[in-house]
Order: C-alpha cells, then sequence, then structure tokens
C-alpha cells in the first residue's frame, strides 16, 4: 500500500502540534495538546520533559485519529523543535533528570556577563556565530552540571546524555536507541562549530561540558532512525530553520518572519556564513546530504506573548483574536508603546536585564490603546530585525513571507508591511514551521522529489502592500526607539536568587 501521509512533529514553548501533511502540501490530520510552564524564581522558566513527551503523544494520536490513518499511512516522521530549550537524559533509566531548562530562562545572565568580562565573545561568536547570552544552551547546560548534585561525574562517565528537545523526542521515538541531534539545532548550543562543524573543543572546555554526553549530528533531513512500527524518523529542524524551510526560502536574500509566541527573522544566506555587526546571529539553516546553508538571524523573546499576557494576567481580552478587533477601534495609541521585554531583549539589542515597560499612559488611555500598543510592538521589533539584516547583507527584501499564529491579525500583517515599506505575504498555510519539518523528511525518503517540488507547493493566501504617511511611520518608530532606552538595563544587577 502507498503512503500517503508524512507525519510532522511541532513541539513548541507553550504545546505540541502534530501534522499529518499530504503530498500536495495539504494538512489533513492536526492533533494539539498545551504543555505547562513553570516559574521558580524570577526570570526562571522551565518546563517537565516527561509531560513533554506525555503531551506529544497525545497531539500524533489525535492527529491519526481526525486524519483517519494509521502508522501503516505514514512514510516518515520530521520533527521540529523549541531550540535551545536544555535537559539531560540518564542513559540507563532512559528518563530525563529533573525539569528542562526553557530558552526564555535568564537564570545564567550573570554567568554570560563573566564571559564577557573575560574578553570570550569574540572567539565564542567566531565560532558560533552566536553572541553571549542566556538564551542558548550552553550556559544553561553548564548549570546543571554544576548546580544539580551528582550530575557532574556521571556525566563524565557518559551515563548522562545532554539533551535539547528534538534529541529528547528522538530519543523517546526510537525508544533509547538514538542520541542524535540534527545540524541546525547544534548550532543553537553555543557550543557546536558552524565552520568545522562538529562539537568544538575550546567551547567544551570554557563550558566545561564533557564531550561523552553530547549527541551524533546529523543532516537535517536523513534517516535519524525508527519507531516500534518501523516508520522512520527522517527529518529534523529548529523550528525556526523548519519554518524557513516550509516557506521555500531557499534563495539567498528571501526572508520569513514567524510571530508565535516569539518572532524570529531569517534570511537565507547560502552556502557561506556571513558575520553580523549589527545584533544578529549566523545561523546553520539545514544540512542537506553533505551540503549546509546558513541564514541570518533575529531572534525576538516575546511576540504574541505579549498578547497572552494581556489575555490570561491582565483579563484585558478574551482571545487572541480580539485583538485586532480593539486595536481597530482606535485610530492610533495616542502616544502609548509598550517594550514587552518579559526577559530582557533579544536581537538586535540583546540586553539580559531589560524588562518590560509601559509608557505615554494618561487618563484617556483605554484598553484598546494598549492592545494596539502591544500588537505595534511585535511590528516594531520585526523592524529593528530586518533593518539590521539590510545593514549586514547589503540586501533589502522585497517580501517578508510571514507566518505563525500572530501572522493570521491583518491588523498586524498590514502595520508591519507600513512600517517597513515591504510587502508582506502569508501563505495559505501559517504552519510552515510543521510543513518544513514534513517537507525535510519527506525529501529523506522521496515522498518529494526535490526542493523545486516543495517551492511549487506554497501557495499565497494574502499580501498586504506598504501603504499610508511615510513621514508619520518614520515618527512612530522614532517613539518606539525611545521608548526602548526606558527598558533597557532596568535591572542593574540579577535579582534571580
Amino acid at each position: 500500500m502507498t503512503k500517503q501521509f508524512v507525519l510532522a512533529i511541532d513541539q513548541g514553548t507553550t504545546g505540541t502540534h502534530a501534522l499529518l501533511v499530504d503530498r500536495d502540501g495539504s494538512v489533513r490530520g492536526r492533533g494539539y495538546a498545551r504543555t505547562e510552564q513553570y516559574y521558580p524564581h524570577p526570570g526562571w522558566v522551565e518546563q517537565d520533559p516527561d509531560d513533554i513527551w506525555k503531551k506529544t503523544l497525545q497531539a500524533i494520536e489525535e492527529a491519526k485519529r481526525n486524519a483517519g490513518v494509521s502508522d501503516a499511512d505514514i512514510a516518515a516522521i520530521g520533527v521540529t523543535n523549541q531550540r535551545e530549550t536544555t535537559l539531560v537524559i540518564d542513559r540507563e533509566t532512559g528518563e530525563a533528570l529533573g525539569r528542562a531548562i526553557i530558552w526564555q530562562c535568564r537564570r545564567t545572565a550573570p554567568r554570560c556577563d563573566e564571559l564577557k568580562s573575560q574578553g570570550l565573545s569574540e572567539t565564542i561568536y567566531a565560532k558560533t556565530g552566536l553572541v553571549v547570552d542566556a538564551y542558548f544552551s550552553a550556559t544553561k547546560l553548564e548549570w546543571i552540571l554544576n548546580n544539580v548534585q551528582g550530575i557532574r561525574p556521571l556525566a563524565e562517565q557518559g551515563k548522562v546524555l545532554f539533551a535539547n528537545i528534538d534529541t529528547w523526542l528522538i530519543w523517546k521515538l526510537t525508544d533509547g536507541a538514538v542520541h542524535a541531534t540534527d545540524i541546525s539545532n547544534a548550532s543553537r548550543t553555543m557550543l557546536f562549530n558552524i565552520h568545522t562543524l562538529d562539537w568544538d573543543d575550546d567551547l567544551l572546555q570554557i563550558f566545561g561540558v564533557p564531550r561523552v554526553m553530547l549527541s551524533k549530528v546529523q543532516p537535517s533531513s536523513g534517516v535519524f532512525g525508527h519507531i516500534a512500527s518501523g516508520i522512520p524518523v527522517a527529518g529534523v529542524a529548529g523550528d525556526q530553520q523548519a519554518a524557513l524551510f516550509g516557506q521555500a526560502c531557499f534563495k539567498p536574500g528571501m526572508v520569513k518572519a514567524t510571530l508565535g509566541t516569539g518572532a524570529f527573522v531569517l534570511m537565507n544566506i547560502g552556502k557561506a556564513p556571513t558575520a553580523s555587526k549589527h545584533g544578529l546571529i549566523t545561523t546553520i539553516a539545514w544540512g542537506i546530504g553533505d551540503a549546509v546553508e546558513y541564514a541570518l538571524e533575529g531572534s525576538i523573546f516575546i511576540a504574541g506573548a505579549a498578547i497572552q499576557w494581556l489575555r490570561d494576567e491582565l483579563g484585558l481580552i478574551t482571545d487572541a483574536a480580539e485583538s485586532e478587533r480593539l486595536a481597530l477601534e482606535v485610530k492610533d495609541t495616542e502616544g502609548v508603546y509598550f517594550v514587552p521585554a518579559f526577559v530582557g531583549l533579544g536581537a538586535p539589542h540583546w540586553d539580559m536585564y531589560a524588562r518590560g515597560t509601559i509608557v505615554g499612559l494618561t487618563r484617556g488611555t483605554k484598553k484598546s490603546h494598549l492592545v494596539r500598543a502591544a500588537l505595534e510592538a511585535i511590528a516594531y521589533q520585526v523592524c529593528d530585525v530586518v533593518r539590521a539584516m539590510e545593514a549586514t547583507s547589503g540586501i533589502r527584501p522585497t517580501e517578508i513571507r510571514a507566518d505563525g499564529g500572530a501572522a493570521a491579525n491583518n491588523f498586524l500583517a498590514q502595520f508591519q508591511a507600513d512600517m517597513l515599506g515591504v510587502k508582506v505575504s502569508r501563505p495559505r498555510s501559517v504552519e510552515t514551521t510543521s510543513l518544513g519539518a514534513a517537507y525535510l523528511a519527506g525529501l529523506a525518503v522521496g515522498f518529494w522529489k526535490d526542493r523545486a517540488e516543495i517551492a511549487s507547493l506554497w501557495k499565497e493566501d494574502q499580501s498586504f502592500v506598504p501603504a499610508g504617511d511615510r513621514e508619520r511611520q518614520r515618527a512612530l518608530y522614532r517613539g518606539w526607539r525611545r521608548a526602548l532606552t526606558r527598558s533597557r538595563r532596568w535591572l542593574t544587577t540579577s535579582t534571580g536568587p
């Protein structure tokens, strides 16, 4: 029987999506399960790896049930994941030891300051393409090794294994037979040299990480292992690289912006890494066969999460969709700016001690103004990143391909186009992260012939063309830059324990 589907697992910060994708790139079955986050101290963010695995299984079963298919109908599995999130596995029991430290966690900010004061920023950037920040995995793993009793000696014996979320899911899917990661996820650890394409001994020494606990690094498209029913796990990529692939941004200069919990803007820069002097990171986009391609990335920590905060913590809205209606109730924010630096600022500012700020409030400020300011903040942050990309690459994008949950907001998409002065295109399916994982897995097993076939599957749903008064838009952006200064370095020292 011909296998008709590829299963994509998208394990994100707030939950796991599972999609069954057919040969036309259409989604035929969906499943979703929400995962919990824990905040044991200010600035700390954790999750339970066992809960992540349990919810992943729930999502998979729901997707298969909704599509009316079994494992016999599935040609391959693709995995994409929240990146940088760090955990350790007991090799003997196969279980995670303690909670995972989430990419948003700020507990290692003082260690990052120490690394900078030691003059190691340039060395780390030259090897990894990453800035020194608590965002990445290395200081998280170092913290676990130094602070969880009994872990280090076991790690040195290879009895405790390092895992990001992709590695954890591969490990569980293959019942502990495969301890591996793909090259895009490896490039996010701050332990992997993006030039030599190997774990870097100098970095391992800096962070005190035993090489024996590290996973095997494989291309993003290729067979990693098999689940019990025989389906190959054949495609793996970090969520933002998967979205770049799912948006068919295969040519240098093509840009995608994923507007989810955070916002992540990536530009394909081809087969040679380009260093940035403008606050961007250089990352591996994907590896297929022996070929590796690179991207410039701007990582924005809080985007859609700001809307979730308005809903869950302040109760200003009942659901995210309501934000568009409220934003359109007012003609502007009346000078209100919202800088959602809840966990610091990412690219291009990289300020671990910035904190969320709302400025410009008056007695006339209504919740519509606050909601609109939160949506505009997403667009302003993307503008900061795209301008840095233009300065680094010398390329002005002619189109931004937008995806993620917040990309469905028409007000935000139009405001983004207006502020950038660039067309914003939204595909028919905004689930491009999952599609990217499916495409990488399908390529590996011949489900799709090549990237040209995949590119033909990308279809535009709606585009947003720049409009409005450019001078007014420049004035709005100047106001945003002023508001940013109020949030910068708000904490002069870490307030965590």
